[in-house]
């Protein structure tokens, strides 16, 4: 019960007033009324354990606190004992749930470790079995880990400018702008949003990056400031030298509108519009890049260097864009689902349905693992990111990954095993507004001469905030110990005031200053926060610490740096002594201006002091340890000095510039891709400004994607089919004269890549699925696709310039077969995408025998990380079951016909056997294997799939 003294409080007047212990109590099955008299405790067990909410308890010990009648009072009490025990029981359940579920996952875990392993049938050396793996690492020196990490890579360094490098930013949610962030206007306009814009400030400083567009949400809504509106924010110019400094060269924020155009969503409400964000960001990229060509890319496109995704919505979109383009992906979770799904099942206050309702955890998580399926490279800011919250994810395994990455730097096969790699690059920091300070007697000289109060003196003028911190002070001239925090039960404020009030010797050696975030009234804060806060109270007045400890009410951000300033010039210390810190930026912010720290050994502080060495770290449930620890850095002026100086000689690990150095570094060791597509083909660069001035323009009307799934109750008659295909080609933009003009001056005979699609101003895409039991197209769906094609030849000007594309889950020789079956040529279409969108083809390109060629580009593109013989040979196992006795037997045949080179198909024999796409897929990945799973043709077929292939992708690669 600690940190939670008013449970303790309550507890303490059920058994001061005499009501009955829990044990005692038996919920008996009889009415809510009992000789007449309204009984709570019956009504307690029949109403309210089933919708029990634990914020509330607060709120009911107030209640009952304010009550005076003893038998009132008594009830209240005996209501909230039932609710405590109710709560309990359930949290217990929920632990034994959890236990069972972690053991199961721990055994699925292994079990595809090990068959991982068994199937890379190649020895493997000692250094890939794990034995003696990081056991190098325990003495070394922070300097001597960061030469460990980089020793095979080439450093970023000055004689990079010539690169010219543009690099692309994406994080989609809260309100993002260069100027005057509203950083706390609500929970996702937070770190975050200040990390990324800061991060785009540094990287465009950096030798070799000509551009950085951070791509967010545009906000165009009376309840915001218009600047959230722009369509384009320049947040710096291009780098210091002469030479970098281009017409489109700096740092940038490229605000796409998507979702409603006029109102702000949370971040959980963003997900249904992923796909607008990623259309309208693809077609900024694609022109921007030819614009870069022809600044500094000698008239070739400069295709993004890396596109960099921040957090789960933004990594989404980055798996889909780097697909798309075929560049290298670099993912930061910042916060992970996984992590927070555990940490509100063990509150025990909802139900996972609950969770995913109101957080869209499920949505989230499942975005995270596509992340981790296309990523190249993960930054996180600490080792424990990477072992604790990582490593719950299905997509990535510690140990498999380090056996990947042994036997590819040993060029041995993986046989399309792939696991990302990651890197620990803690956030970086503007130090330049931190003021220099320097060890001597003007230090302490400069605080007395603050404070003088002799009637007649000039003291210095002082920060407001001191002012505000010192009044609370009997004798300011003290160290400092400094905590900064939200008041939140995980920050173990409580425990650090316990430890100072019950240490005579700290209380006379310092002074304790609590910045706890800004309040106006305690009870219009949120229960957990007021009950920490008012617990600070309560234990300031238990051990009378008036005029020694300080706990403002409001402090503006500009204030924090002089916060720092002045425990510092008291020769104080910092300390966070959270429960579990996932980094600490607060404990770098302090060493930077000259503070020692005593820090939790949970979590970040741990890699920070490791670097750093600037202080001690403690178990923050010891709060003798605490104490202990701060005494003996205010009381030893020599180790006090000592962590100061270290603190300010490796305080440039942590600066942006480093940061930034690391970053490019790894980002540069990442395989580098570029797109697959011929760039020279005739026709593509007409109206190519237009087109640029047109990138942010809703995507619904760069084309028509008309998709007509198997339920056909609202279909209705053919000429309601061709009435509806009408309608939404009258609301597309006409073609001007001029532009038939040109179209009709352009070459007949133009042969490559696209010998008809180039010609085209607009494509009309039917996506079709209308299958019978056996998975054979129905004669519904070719009559759909007569009636489509016939509404869109009606109009003659429409006719010249659209064209048409199929896509279906069916092979290309099924698939013209079904064509011809309605009197309809396969050159009746500009594009066809067969077997879920693993082949492209382009009719009117045929190999020397006659037969449709596929796209090379997209099959050399769709390649990576396409483990085809180990997929099969797992997939089988996978689908395989037991029987008794019997030999193992599959649910599944594989269907030769239906497969290619870049589609394994099944045909699904007994669905009632078959597994969940979803559970299929977690396997997959368990296993290290990346690619996109699927039941097609009314599940009567599976179909596996490449990573970067899909029917959407397909369309985004022309």
């Amino acid at each position: 019960m600690a940190g939670n003294e008013w449970i303790n409080g309550y507890l303490e007047a059920i058994l001061s007033t005499g009501a009955p212990t829990i044990e005692e109590q038996k919920p008996a099955p009889v009415t809510l009324r009992d000789g007449g008299h309204f009984n709570p405790t019956k009504y307690f067990v029949e109403e309210v354990v089933t919708s029990v909410d634990e914020s509330d308890l607060y709120r009911t010990w107030i209640k009952v606190v304010a009550t005076r009648n003893t038998r009132e009072r008594s009830s209240r009490l005996e209501n909230m004992c039932w609710r405590i025990w109710h709560l309990t029981r359930k949290k217990k359940q929920l632990e034994w749930e959890e236990s069972q579920r972690v053991a199961h996952r721990r055994w699925e875990r292994e079990q595809g470790r090990r068959e991982a392993t068994e199937d890379m049938s190649e020895d493997l050396s000692e250094g890939e079995k794990g034995d003696g793996i990081g056991e190098m690492m325990q003495s070394e020196t922070p300097k001597e880990k960061i030469q460990r990490q980089i020793s095979n890579l080439e450093v970023w360094s000055d004689d990079k400018k010539e690169k010219k490098l543009y690099l692309v930013l994406l994080s989609l949610h809260g309100l993002v702008r260069g100027e005057n962030m509203e950083l706390g206007r609500d929970s996702d306009t937070g770190g975050q949003i200040k990390y990324v814009v800061e991060l785009a400030r540094a990287l465009a400083k950096m030798p070799g990056v000509y551009r950085v567009d951070l791509f967010t949400r545009q906000i165009s809504s009376p309840e915001i400031d218009w600047s959230y509106g722009e369509p384009t924010e320049m947040l710096t110019v291009g780098g210091d030298d002469d030479d970098n400094i281009g017409e489109s060269s700096g740092a940038y924020i490229i605000r796409i509108p998507f979702g409603p155009r006029d109102k702000y969503l949370q971040k959980e409400l963003l997900w249904p519009y992923i796909q607008e964000f990623v259309d309208g960001a693809l077609a900024h990229i694609l022109n921007m890049s030819k614009v870069l060509g022809e600044q500094v890319g000698g008239g070739q496109p400069v295709w993004p260097y890396v596109i960099h995704g921040h957090y789960a919505d933004a990594g989404d979109s980055a798996a889909i864009l780097s697909g798309a383009l075929n560049v290298p992906m670099v993912l930061t979770g910042h916060s992970l689902g996984r992590n927070k799904l555990e940490q509100l099942l063990k509150q025990g206050r909802q139900s996972k349905e609950d969770i995913n309702s109101t957080y869209k955890m499920m949505r989230r998580i499942e975005a995270e693992e596509l992340s981790l399926d296309a990523a190249e490279l993960v930054i996180t800011s600490t080792k424990q990111e990477i072992e604790e919250q990582w490593g719950l994810y299905d997509g990535f395994d510690v140990k498999l990954e380090k056996v990947l990455r042994a036997r590819a730097r040993r060029g041995v096969n993986c046989h399309g095993r792939f696991m990302p790699r990651m890197a620990v690059i803690p956030p970086g920091m503007d130090f330049s507004n931190v003021m220099s300070q320097e060890d001597g007697p003007e230090a302490d000289g400069e605080i007395f001469q603050l404070t003088a109060s002799v009637e007649g003196s000039s003291p210095k003028a002082m920060p407001s905030i001191w002012s505000e911190v010192m009044r609370f002070f009997r004798n300011p001239h003290k160290p400092v110990i400094l905590a900064l925090s939200r008041p939140d039960p995980k920050k173990n404020l409580t425990t650090l005031l316990k430890a100072y009030g019950e240490s005579r010797p700290l209380r006379e050696l310092a002074n304790l200053v609590l910045i706890m975030g800004n309040r106006d009234d305690i009870d219009e804060m949120s229960s957990g926060n007021a009950s920490v806060l008012t617990t600070v109270l309560k234990m300031i007045d238990k051990y009378d610490l008036y005029g020694r400890v300080a706990y403002p009410k409001h402090h503006k951000q500009s204030d924090v740096p002089e916060i720092y300033r002045f425990a510092a010039k008291t020769k104080g210390v910092f300390i966070n002594p959270a429960l579990v810190e996932p980094f600490g930026l607060t404990l770098i912010e302090a060493a930077a201006h000259g503070l020692p720290m005593v820090a939790t050994k949970n979590g970040g502080p741990v890699d920070i002091h490791r670097a750093l060495n600037n202080g001690l770290l403690v178990d923050p449930h010891d709060q003798q340890a605490i104490a202990d620890a701060l005494i003996k850095l205010l009381s030893d002026k020599n180790l006090w000095h000592e962590c100061r100086k270290n603190g300010w000689k490796n305080i440039h690990l942590f600066s942006w510039p480093e940061h930034c150095r690391t970053y490019l570094t790894r980002v540069a060791a990442c395989r580098m891709r570029h797109p697959q597509w011929q760039t020279n083909t005739p026709g593509n660069d007409i109206n190519a400004e237009e087109s640029f001035n047109d990138s942010l323009k809703d995507v619904q009307d760069m084309s028509l994607r008309l998709s007509i799934d198997a339920d056909l109750a609202g279909l209705g008659s053919g000429s309601d089919t061709q009435d509806q295909v009408k309608r939404l080609l009258s609301k597309m933009k006409k073609p001007d004269s001029g532009s038939l003009n040109d179209t009709n001056k352009l070459p007949e005979n133009v042969t490559g890549k696209y010998p008809l699609l180039w010609r085209r101003r607009r494509l009309i895409v039917i996506a079709l699925d209308i299958y019978d039991d056996k998975g054979a197209p129905g004669q519904t769906m070719i009559q759909i696709v007569q009636r489509i094609i016939k509404a869109a030849q009606l109009d003659p000007q429409n006719a010249r310039v659209s064209g048409f594309a199929l896509s279906t889950a069916m092979p290309m020789l099924e698939t013209v077969e079904f064509l011809k079956s309605g009197n309809i040529q396969a050159n009746d279409f500009d594009v066809l995408i067969c077997s879920s969108g693993s082949e492209v083809y382009y009719p009117g390109t045929y190999t020397e025998d006659g037969k449709l060629l596929p796209d090379p580009d997209y099959e050399a593109h769709i390649d990576y990380r396409w483990g085809c013989e180990g997929l099969r040979k797992t997939i089988w196992n996978l689908m395989s079951t037991a029987e008794g006795e019997k030999k193992p037997s599959s649910p599944i045949e594989e269907d030769l016909k239906a497969s290619n080179a870049h589609c394994i198909s099944y045909k699904v024999k007994d669905l009632t056997k078959a597994k969940r796409v979803d559970d299929l897929r977690q396997k997959l990945r368990m296993r290290g294997l990346r690619c996109h799973p699927m039941y097609c043709r009314g599940s009567s077929s599976v179909q596996v799939i490449p990573l970067l292939a899909s029917r959407a992708q397909a369309l985004r690669n022309w």
